[in-house]
């Protein structure tokens, strides 16, 4: 991926809204990509309780907002 908005990170940040973690991982950041993943996973997970949900629903924008956002160093 070469800059900010390039075709890559619009791809990225629409893999990230369907799949959390998945536009991270287009990109080659791995570490980034699970932690994304299962941190928005667990949350999820306890959807019943009101307050991961929302801290789920929080990690996965900012999941997308990372994914397109991101520059890379090269």
């Amino acid at each position: 991926m070469s800059q900010q908005g390039s075709a890559g990170n619009v791809l990225a940040a629409v893999a990230s809204f369907f799949f959390p973690g998945l536009g991270q991982l287009l990109q080659g950041r791995i570490l980034a990509a699970l932690l994304f993943f299962c941190i928005t996973a667990v949350c999820y997970f306890f959807f019943v309780l009101v307050i991961p949900a929302i801290i789920g629903g929080l990690f996965h924008l900012w999941s997308i907002i990372d994914a397109a956002k991101f520059k890379s160093g090269s």
